[in-house]
């Protein structure tokens, strides 16, 4: 067996499919985000003497063998996986492959898939060694630092591991979050081919280079339809002065000239937004940024200094146009405020996205059309409509089978397919009135001229556009991810 070298983790984030199928991949092809928790890691790690790299298989799907050459030369003593539902059977695999490429190491898994499972992950799957619940920075360094070494009778927080008779046990959570103004900004550098290789969505965007970034946990909201297993009911942010210096960085190191918020909740905190826009006023770095909101915390005068600030997008969750559908699951259901606050946002003028969902406990073929009929009323921009996919961890998870037919594929479980059917309705009506609801989008005559005026606002996404047609063509026209692997596409007609 070979001599593991101590103090060392190779992070990976697995694909979460069969890599033949990535270059199909629409929402790959629109929307390559960096894997920002990881690079988090990294850098946290790096200042704990850790040596810490990167592989993402979502930027480089055909990664196997890199993996394989680095474990071979590196020889570290763990490899760690990042992972969603959708992503958790890949990271198994790519788990297998360590063990078998390099015996004795050890893996551990984190994201909100085994946060949400928790010993469930271990007793399932032999091929995990550990699991980190929650946050990871603090918890994964105590672990490589005492090279997995846990004392059953004090063991590390935030962590799942098997006890001396091989059961998994849950150590507890640890008792408070990190500072996130003591963190390192993320060690973007150890993501091979930062920044071109990552992509914001299509017409998101004015200018390359461009990037995501975090400034916040968790969400104070507690909503249906979301997971909080990783950050439970907590909700922090960076300061106004980190939060300018990140982007500084980012400007200085990368080039960055745009950055989207990948926030829950950007303006929650008003001073610190106000306190961030003075300083990007008073001390421009010339960089645009989106974010997403809540419409019960962004106002004209608050809107109206982001605008000053460089911010070019605003995306809010509407994820439903049926009043009494959105008030089954979310609080302040009000969708005459938020129709308000998009037309004053789209006044300023700030380009709005509308985020939605399809196939919500509850949903009728008459919800989706009245969810068609309000979008269609208000200045929005941009849509994202995702199908609705109750994940482990979420409230309505444990209570799907009872609100209608639910297949827990978990490789398909990517709100990319109608896994959770409510009931009166069907998979295949569900997929029609989604085709529909983005076909209807975008052939409306001031889409097209909102798109079109893209090509001087956003001439890269164009580009991106017409390179990857074909793509997004099938995209329309046939409902390839809901076959699924090995299967034919299905036509789907109007």
């Amino acid at each position: 067996m070979a001599v593991l070298q101590k103090n060392r983790i190779l992070l990976v984030h697995p694909l979460g499919y069969r890599v033949e199928r990535s270059g199909q991949d629409v929402s790959r092809i629109a929307n390559i985000m960096p894997p920002l928790g990881l690079a988090s890691l990294a850098a946290y790690l790096e200042k704990e003497n850790i040596k810490a790299d990167i592989v993402d298989y979502f930027a480089k799907p055909f990664s196997d063998s890199t993996v394989q050459d680095y474990l071979v030369r590196e020889r570290p003593a763990f490899v760690g996986f990042s992972c969603t539902t959708s992503s958790f059977l890949d990271g198994v695999r790519l788990a297998k492959m360590a063990k078998k490429a390099l015996p004795g190491i050890k893996t551990v898994f984190g994201g909100p898939h085994v946060s949400a499972l928790k010993t469930k992950s271990l007793a399932d799957f032999p091929e995990i060694d550990f699991a980190v619940v929650g946050e990871g920075e603090q918890t994964l360094a105590e672990l490589v630092a005492c090279d997995g070494e846990v004392e059953e009778t004090s063991p590390l927080p935030g962590l799942v591991y098997r006890g001396s008779e091989g059961f998994p046990s849950f150590s507890g959570y640890r008792p408070r979050g990190i500072d996130l103004d003591s963190l390192p900004f993320p060690a973007y550098e150890k993501l091979d081919g930062y920044p071109q290789a990552y992509k914001l969505p299509i017409f998101n965007y004015p200018t390359v280079p461009n990037t995501s970034c975090i400034s916040s946990r968790g969400c104070p909201y507690a909503c249906s339809y979301c997971d909080r297993s990783v950050f439970g009911s907590s909700f922090r942010y960076n300061s106004a002065e980190y939060l300018y210096e990140h982007l500084k960085y980012l400007n200085n190191r990368f080039h960055i000239r745009h950055i989207n918020f990948y926030d829950d909740q950007f303006t929650f905190n008003r001073k610190r937004v106000e306190a961030f826009a003075r300083l990007m006023i008073d001390n421009p770095l010339g960089m645009t940024f989106n974010c997403a909101v809540r419409a019960e915390h962004i106002d004209l005068d608050l809107a109206r200094r982001m605008k000053e600030a460089g911010c070019w997008m605003i995306s809010l969750g509407v994820e439903t146009g049926d009043a009494d559908l959105l008030a089954q699951h979310r609080k302040n259901p009000n969708l005459e405020m938020l129709a308000e606050k998009i037309r004053m946002i789209h006044k300023v003028p700030i380009r709005v996205k509308g985020l939605l969902m399809l196939g919500l406990p509850g949903e009728t073929e008459s919800s989706i059309r009245k969810s068609m009929d309000y979008v269609f009323s208000l200045p929005i921009d941009d849509i994202n409509v995702s199908k609705f996919t109750p994940f482990p961890g979420t409230p309505l998870y444990e209570k799907a089978h009872e609100l209608g037919t639910f297949e827990e594929d978990w490789e398909r479980m990517d709100c990319m397919n109608f896994l959770f059917v409510p009931q009166g309705m069907t998979a295949e009506l569900l997929e029609k009135l989604f085709i529909r609801f983005y076909r209807k989008h975008f052939m409306r005559p001031k889409m097209l001229l909102g798109y079109l005026s893209m090509i001087w606002r956003s001439p890269d996404s164009w580009k991106r556009f017409l390179s990857n047609l074909g793509g997004f063509l099938r995209f329309v026209r046939t409902d390839d991810r809901i076959a699924g692997p090995g299967k034919e596409p299905r036509a789907v007609e109007e």
